[in-house]
């Protein structure tokens, strides 16, 4: 569950500022979104030993994130999901 997860890696209580430098790393190709393949990847991230989230864990994350429907997750939306 995202919102969980945003609160036990502390990112819920950082600024705008550092959630977006959270969001740059993330997006790996630096299309200025965080497409579903950098998402799976999403966990090693934040731990060197985190693993890949399955498809349905994905699909999951991009679905609560992705409130424009494209498809991706830009930085707003990445934004707003933290702070859910």
């Amino acid at each position: 569950e995202h919102t969980k997860f945003f609160e036990l890696v502390g990112l819920k209580a950082k600024s705008a500022d550092e959630v977006k430098k959270v969001f740059l790393v993330l997006d790996a190709d630096n299309s200025g979104f965080i497409e579903e393949e950098e998402l799976k990847f999403v966990l090693k991230g934040f731990a060197q030993n985190g693993r890949d989230l399955t498809d349905k864990e994905t699909n999951a994350f991009l679905r609560a994130a992705d409130k424009d429907g494209d498809g991706k997750i830009g930085i707003d939306e990445f934004a707003a999901l933290v702070k859910e």
